[in-house]
């Protein structure tokens, strides 16, 4: 993959990136969210904004500066991690503004016995949108439209929006320029993902503005990629399981020995993840349901 990690957050300061669309970027860098958590406002005089962010007093400042008094009409939020959906309340507060979203957060799959999330503190379990939004709905406003597209995969509820009749889709977590997207169970399901991929490759978008990072300029060509990769990764998972690796850390440890050690954690998520599908597909088996501390062979 040819990964894009050409950014300038720019904190505080709404940049205009095409006509009626502007991006501030919360500043909440880190291992996952990159330079930070990346809003947008869309429209001139009546506006939306999608993804506010987490609870930042200062990112809620920047926000209602750039917003200057015009009505806003909704508040999209593409899923219920931390880093995108809380700031929203608060932003309704201020704005009287409806918010949209797929759903409330839930796991991809129901919690085995004696399992536990490890992703709970990542979760918005507070969140509950006004307006549900079904796939392919469309929300019109003053100027604008923007159409949802589900796709679960990151989250069981993630959503991303196009911006109709300007080839611009708002991919949030689903698609980034510059990094693949964590799939970590019970949050996300590899099978989910990749289906979703697939839908958006069906799509004739022309760039899209993700979450997190600058805009992917070559969608379709960039999600193939996106898509042989995760296909090479499940190969290195089955070859692992070939010459006998028989655990997650073990996997981790050879597929993963060049990245940064505080993403190891996810790694071994996202290794679950492709482990689940594996199982489910009849290519690897393990005692039981595929869980974090199982044990795995070829089948």
């Amino acid at each position: 993959m040819d990964f894009d990690t050409r950014f300038e957050p720019h904190y505080g300061e709404a940049i205009e990136i095409a006509p009626g669309i502007r991006r501030l970027t919360v500043n909440n860098p880190g291992p996952f969210t990159f330079h930070g958590t990346n809003s947008y406002i869309v429209g001139r005089n009546s506006l939306a904004v999608i993804d506010p962010g987490p609870e930042d007093a200062d990112h809620l400042s920047a926000l209602l500066s750039a917003i200057d008094g015009r009505p806003v009409s909704h508040i999209f939020v593409s899923h219920t991690h931390r880093d995108h959906s809380p700031l929203a309340r608060l932003l309704q507060r201020e704005t009287g503004a409806v918010i949209a979203a797929e759903g409330p957060h839930r796991p991809a799959r129901p919690l085995r016995i004696g399992e536990i999330n490890p992703l709970d503190a990542s979760a918005d379990t507070d969140f509950a949108p006004d307006l549900v939004l079904a796939d392919d709905s469309l929300v019109e406003g003053d100027g604008w439209s923007l159409r949802t597209i589900l796709t679960p995969g990151h989250t069981a509820n993630h959503a991303v929006f196009a911006l109709e009749g300007t080839g611009v889709l708002f991919s949030a977590d689903h698609v980034m320029a510059w990094a693949t997207s964590i799939v970590a169970p019970p949050d996300g399901a590899m099978a989910d993902y990749m289906a979703s991929l697939d839908r958006l490759l069906e799509r004739h978008d022309k760039v899209l503005l993700p979450g997190h990072g600058g805009p992917v300029k070559k969608p379709r060509a960039f999600m193939r990629g996106l898509k042989a990769h995760r296909k090479m990764r499940e190969r290195a998972i089955v070859e692992r399981l070939a010459r006998g690796d028989r655990t997650i850390p073990d996997m981790v440890r050879a597929i993963y020995r060049d990245t940064d050690p505080r993403l190891h954690g996810a790694a071994g998520l996202s290794v679950l993840a492709h482990l689940e599908d594996l199982v489910a597909r009849g290519v690897a088996v393990t005692n039981g349901a595929a869980a974090i501390d199982g044990e795995y062979a070829p089948a």
